[in-house]
């Protein structure tokens, strides 16, 4: 239709007690503080990436690499102000608890929870710094438990049913394509156990409410983000499902391509695992047109079956918001939209801002015109 205007792309991501939103001009993060106060952080995008990082599968490896800096750094910031109100709320700050088991395994889960509550393209930099020698760790962990792991599981099920299979044979991919499912699917609900991660799931599910409250063109409210489905095509639990099913085909197609590692089994099976690290990228690159496809034309009709996978695993890494947290996923897109209409005007940086409430957020007049 010839009055219809072109809408800014929105993405998100669900963080600590709040949701980041971005679009191609802005990047917002609102947080809800135990006050019941939001505290909102917003900033200027960089121009959009031109040249090679905007052709096909170069894109891919870009935003992979540069939404999971970016959530890290969100979840990061979003910590902070978690853990200030514990401070605030517990006992004096000079005795302070030992961590547990929960709080190591929030801290390893960083990246992951920034991969599978995350949708759409990379954003720009929080501003938020990180313990860089710990997310080197939580990044190695992540590799450990999607890459290694699964394969183990494989050599393990080939040696018990003494299946015999070449670790580069189509076979032995499909196990460990069915192995990583498996971890995939097991880790979320093991950590969807542990309360504050439920709640980020409670967010994720609040995020793609607001998004498809904006993407449906209606106006901006809880009443109408309610109604929505939490689930999204382009969420990142969607991408790492794929990812493990694009594997299987990609490391049964070179598998036979590459060189035998000498000596006995284990040798093979170490030697393949590295082998394959290099692939990693590529096959990121792949799911990430894949899932742009599917997204684009499989959401409605019988091609909706090509997105069932991804959306199973997204009841785990999901959950029906309730009305405050919607709140909190609408104010973080409306800061996101203050830019948009605002465009030139508007300068790169601007104070993070505190609200008492969502009301007094919407009654300020940035935020009034914030509307589809």
């Amino acid at each position: 239709m010839s009055q219809e205007v072109a809408r800014p792309y929105i993405g998100g991501q669900a963080v600590i007690e709040g949701v980041m939103m971005r679009s191609p001009r802005s990047l917002s993060i609102v947080c809800r503080r135990r006050s019941g106060e939001l505290v909102v952080r917003e900033r200027a995008a960089p121009t959009l990436a031109q040249g090679p990082r905007t052709w096909p599968l170069v894109r891919g490896i870009v935003t992979v690499v540069e939404s999971l800096k970016l959530g890290s750094q969100a979840l990061r910031w979003s910590a902070d102000l978690y853990e200030q109100d514990l401070d605030d709320d517990d006992k004096p700050k000079s005795a302070k608890k030992p961590p547990t088991a929960s709080n190591v395994l929030t801290a390893l889960s960083l990246p992951i929870l920034s991969l599978v509550t995350s949708g759409g393209e990379a954003a720009p930099s929080t501003g938020s710094k990180g313990a860089g020698g710990f997310g080197f760790i939580s990044i190695l962990f992540a590799v450990g438990l999607f890459v290694a792991a699964p394969q183990a599981g494989a050599e393990g099920i080939n040696k018990l049913l003494k299946l015999n299979l070449d670790v580069g044979s189509p076979g032995f991919q499909a196990l460990t394509g069915a192995a990583k499912l498996l971890i995939v699917v097991g880790y979320m609900l093991l950590i969807r156990q542990v309360a504050e991660i439920r709640r980020v799931f409670q967010y994720h599910g609040a995020e793609h409410k607001a998004i498809s409250t904006y993407e449906a063109q209606e106006e901006l409210t809880v009443e109408n983000a309610a109604k929505k489905t939490t689930l999204h095509a382009r969420c990142g639990t969607t991408f790492l499902v794929m990812v493990a099913l694009v594997s299987i085909l990609v490391f049964s197609a070179i598998g036979a391509f590459l060189p035998t590692i000498p000596g006995g089994r284990l040798a093979q099976s170490v030697g393949f695992f590295f082998m394959k690290l290099p692939f990693l990228p590529f096959i990121a690159a792949i799911t990430y047109e894949l899932q742009r496809f599917f997204a684009r034309f499989c959401t409605v009709g019988p091609l909706q079956v090509l997105l069932w996978p991804g959306f199973l695993v997204q009841k785990i890494t999901t959950a029906e918001p309730e009305p405050a947290q919607l709140e909190v996923a609408l104010a973080s897109l409306r800061a996101t939209l203050w830019r948009e209409a605002a465009a030139t005007s508007a300068p790169a940086e601007v104070p993070d801002r505190v609200f008492p409430d969502y009301g007094r957020l919407l009654a300020d007049p940035g935020y009034v015109g914030a509307r589809v």
